[in-house]
């Protein structure tokens, strides 16, 4: 906290900065064109008009105005403002800047004839600097667009850092404690991302031959990928468009996702993001993208075609190939924070607009709320800001194509004032909305802030990552389970966690991986992160791994040890793919992919985080994509595996089973007693007999049961498969000793038969008779 002495020495100096503000502005009344660097162009240069235009919408529209003239819609929400200029951007990089003087309701908004799509523009907006109050309102610096369509930002720049110019306080003022407070007076425009003006709305055939899969949860499996890292070396993607939504359109790239068989493609974030200072500074980037900066835009770093509004049609023309596969596509969503960080942070855009209105403020405004880790929080309860988190969700939707999305720290939105609240104006708006609740809806279900730990307390529309199916399942097979309480639940549908409230098994998204940890390979390899590369002194990244490097440390060339992984990957997806619930598979895990013990890739744009393709010519890769594919098949072929409702564990009539039972190595039902025991093998019936609803025709489903033997114990063990009347034979259809995983081993044994499940394996049985 400064001294009243330094708080006043502070302030002296913010005055007089502001005075020489106000002279340089008053000189450049009336000659408002000047170029990125000042420099203004010579007499005659023509001068844009601006009309009153309209309030609403949102953002910048180009459209037919009055007396049939074409021209833009400006329209920006400043709360609090006292002035805004609309500053537009030739191709040299003069500057045109146009007053708004019409305000509606805090819309400042005008009409400029003339102004067609391709026009990069952004905005300066006027007010108080008192970061005291929370008020940062500085003209000095361009802002993009909060509904800016598209954003012309190159990619390729390497400053080291970020420049000076673009915050909006002192960020060199020698008294470091109070630099935030005092006011920057240099020209941001060459530096910062600027938006561009595109078509409105979409013509009336460019959907026509689009079909949304509208693929039911139960039936989902979701591939979680980076468009840049799952294109950037296939080799059967062109090299221009590798990296970019084209590429991920490409044949090539469906063809992959077709043939191992899942539904959806879970993007990570692919709205405009921003770098970093502290990963520029050391040659990083942000790779992962959870830096949102523009919420309608698509990240222009993943175009192939140009970032002039090309961008977008190249993004519709990916979301419509991809459904003309099967395949939905569903966005990571970052809306609990933007790139501009705390106090110290770039001013870019909502922090100069109105800093008080879109960010959660403290008792000391000067500050930022953060519930996210990073830096700030985007105050959801206000009433412009859920409008432009809902505006956006039904842009993705309605104009772009998307089926659902993944929303980053979700407890943060579905804060009140302070508490993560059920019936919050964030979850109350999407359950009412008639576009937002038909489509599918994923919650990151935490946060930072205390209390933020929300799993299986979202409302029934919504699914969650299930963290808990993570850690339960990747403890059984590290042998770190005290009892397999847990993994039962998890196993069976998380039950536990979601049979209220109407919601059902699919309410569960299981993972075993995510792109936040340790690839599958690196579960297997690894028991400490290795994040050295990221410069942070391996301080980043989760210290709670739950991992087993089968007994050596990364990579090795000892055989045993690496039969032993690929094994152990072999266990984890097979156990993923025959639990009940979604399952979220990570790209590249199906090949063995590895970050070499990276569990915090976010700033590694390189091959750190890239698919290599030349992994599916490895025996290692064509077994677990074997594997992977058969287990999918099989999953999409019995419905007794992506149930719709939750198990009774009830007998049945006629002959007593139960839906759902647990056997113990003896072929005996497990006891109360035996839950509460340590375990290293577990017994999973299924029985497809009567599996509750009904299918399209009305007509009662049936399936096959299935017998799941899970063994993570090193030593062997004998299996009695249990007689009629649960089964009079068994035959087996999946076993992880197998490397070869092309077809289905085949062997049959009669019921009541002792089996010797091999060390740390997964035997799954189809029951006959």
């Amino acid at each position: 906290m400064a001294s009243a002495a330094e708080q006043k020495a502070v302030q002296e100096k913010r005055k007089e900065e502001v005075k020489e503000q106000a002279t340089e502005q008053g000189k450049d009344r009336g000659r408002p064109i000047r170029d990125g660097n000042g420099h203004r162009p010579g007499p005659g240069a023509p001068r844009p008009v601006v009309w009153p235009g309209a309030p609403t919408p949102l953002g910048a529209r180009y459209r037919v105005g009055p007396d049939g003239v074409a021209g833009t819609n400006f329209a920006l929400w400043a709360g609090g403002a006292e002035a805004v200029e609309v500053c537009l951007f030739d191709d040299s990089g003069a500057e045109t800047r146009l007053p708004l003087t019409e305000l509606t309701h805090e819309i400042w908004h005008g009409f400029v004839p003339g102004i067609r799509p391709g026009q990069r523009y952004g905005y300066r907006v006027h007010g108080r600097w008192d970061p005291w109050t929370g008020a940062r309102w500085n003209p000095a610096k361009l802002l993009l667009d909060p509904y800016a369509r598209a954003v012309d930002a190159a990619e390729g720049h390497d400053y080291g850092r970020l420049p000076p110019e673009v915050y909006g306080h002192v960020r060199d003022w020698p008294q470091r404690e109070v630099a935030d407070t005092v006011r920057d007076g240099r020209d941001s425009a060459p530096y910062v991302p600027k938006g561009v003006v595109v078509h409105d709305g979409a013509p009336d055939d460019e959907w026509a031959d689009d079909r949304r899969p509208k693929t039911p949860w139960a039936d989902s499996v979701i591939y979680e990928l980076h468009v840049r890292g799952f294109t950037r070396l296939h080799p059967g993607i062109p090299e221009e468009l590798r990296g970019t939504y084209a590429g991920l359109a490409h044949p090539a790239a469906i063809g992959h996702l077709r043939r191992l068989g899942v539904t959806a493609v879970e993007l990570l974030p692919v709205h405009q993001f921003a770098h970093e200072d502290h990963l520029l500074r050391r040659g990083l980037r942000n790779y992962w993208g959870y830096n949102s900066i523009g919420y309608f835009a698509p990240h222009a770093g993943y175009a192939a075609s140009g970032t002039r509004g090309q961008q977008v049609a190249e993004f519709k023309g990916m979301v419509r190939a991809l459904h003309a596969a099967g395949i939905e596509v569903i966005l990571d969503v970052v809306y609990n924070h933007t790139a501009e960080g705390g106090e110290l942070g770039p001013t870019l855009s909502l922090r100069g607009i109105d800093n008080r209105g879109y960010y959660r403020l403290p008792s000391d405004a000067r500050r930022y709320t953060d519930y996210t880790g990073c830096g700030n929080t985007l105050h959801v309860v206000q009433p412009q800001v859920l409008r432009l988190i809902t505006d956006s969700l039904r842009y993705w939707v309605t104009e772009m194509g998307v089926d659902g999305f993944r929303f980053d720290l979700a407890a943060a939105l579905a804060r009140s004032m302070h508490d993560v609240d059920m019936l919050s104006p964030f979850l109350a708006v999407i359950a009412q909305d008639p576009v937002l609740r038909r489509v599918k809806l994923i919650a990151e279900p935490w946060d930072v802030g205390n209390g933020g730990y929300q799993v299986g307390s979202f409302p029934p529309l919504w699914t969650e990552w299930n963290d808990r199916y993570r850690d339960a399942v990747r403890d059984f097979w590290r042998g770190a389970l005290p009892d397999v309480r847990d993994l039962g639940y998890r196993l069976s549908g998380s039950s536990d966690l979601y049979a209220w409230g109407g919601r059902r098994p699919y309410a569960s998204v299981n993972f075993v991986t995510a792109h936040d940890g340790f690839t599958l390979r690196d579960l297997v390899s690894y028991e400490r992160k290795h994040n050295e590369a990221n410069g942070e002194g391996n301080r980043d990244g989760t210290h709670d791994n739950r991992a087993w490097n089968c007994g050596v440390e990364g990579e090795t060339d000892d055989a045993a040890v690496n039969a032993l992984r690929r094994r152990q990957s072999r266990n984890l997806l097979t156990t993923l793919l025959v639990s009940t619930g979604v399952p979220m598979l990570v790209a590249g895990d199906e090949m063995g992919r590895t970050q070499r013990g990276n569990n915090n890739a976010y700033c590694q744009d390189s091959e750190v985080s890239w698919l290599d393709w030349s992994l599916l010519e490895s025996p290692r890769g064509q077994g677990l994509h074997a594997l992977t594919a058969r287990l999918l098949a099989l999953r999409h072929a019995h419905p007794v595996l992506r149930r719709r409702a939750f198990f009774s564990g009830r007998p049945q009539a006629p002959d007593g089973l139960r839906d759902l039972a647990w056997f113990t190595p003896q072929g005996a039902e497990m006891t109360e007693e035996d839950w509460y025991a340590p375990a290293s093998t577990l017994g999973l019936f299924l029985s497809g007999r009567d599996i509750p609803g009904r299918d399209a025709r009305g007509e009662k489903i049936t399936d096959d049961s299935f017998l799941t033997v899970l063994h993570a114990d090193g030593r062997p063990v004998e299996f009695a498969l249990p007689g009629p009347p649960w089964a009079q034979a068994y035959e087996l259809v999946v076993d992880t000793t197998r490397e070869e995983q092309s077809e289905a081993p085949g062997t049959v044994y009669e019921g009541g038969t002792t089996v010797t499940v091999p060390p740390r394996a997964v035997l799954l049985f189809r029951l006959q008779g």
